[in-house]
């Protein structure tokens, strides 16, 4: 079932509630609806990890972990998404965003352009590209939204439905054993 699998790989609520930067959380990380894995949860958490984690911003956890608590979806899932945006993937993430974000606004590209976690780049050369960058951080995260709910909820409900189907049959086979045995005793 998705739930185990998901239980073995999020963070735990303690592990999230001992964070430095969630600890004035305090009060709305009682709240049991964050930490309940369920597919509408699960789905919201999925929609809103993946939307902070393609915005270039040093505060992605933060703003997940608050997102979440303000749509009551998944809080570890949340935050542990976010964390697909890291120093080794986030040039490539972010320069696909940039470039649909030039597509969307009609310019072209800069092909020599490289991304650098320092003053330098984010004073000088990112004033120049936050527009299409930003825009096109947003378009991704929301298209990735999009996608992964209506994915999480379609792999949820098969997945039940088979969970549902597969106990029938056992029960069709345990009255069918069950029968086939009283009617042997009768005769």
């Amino acid at each position: 079932m998705p739930k185990k699998l998901i239980k073995r790989y999020i963070p735990t609520p303690d592990k999230i509630k001992k964070m430095k930067g969630l600890g004035f959380l305090g009060k709305w990380l009682q709240d049991p609806s964050i930490w309940h894995l369920h597919r509408h949860s699960v789905a919201k958490a999925c929609v809103i990890g993946l939307f902070w984690m393609s915005i270039p911003l040093p505060s992605q956890m933060l703003l997940a972990a608050l997102t979440a608590i303000l749509f009551r979806a998944n809080l570890p899932i949340s935050v542990a998404l976010v964390w697909i945006s890291n120093p080794l993937t986030m040039g490539p993430i972010f320069y696909f965003n940039y470039v649909v974000g030039t597509y969307i606004l009609g310019q072209k590209a800069d092909q020599d352009l490289t991304f650098e976690l320092s003053w330098h780049w984010i004073v000088h050369i990112l004033g120049d590209l936050w527009m299409p960058l930003y825009l096109g951080s947003a378009v991704v995260g929301a298209a990735l939204g999009i996608i992964i709910f209506f994915t999480i909820h379609i792999i949820w409900r098969r997945q039940v439905l088979n969970n549902w189907r597969n106990r029938c049959e056992k029960r069709k086979l345990r009255k069918a054993k069950k029968a086939g045995t009283t009617s042997n005793q009768l005769d």
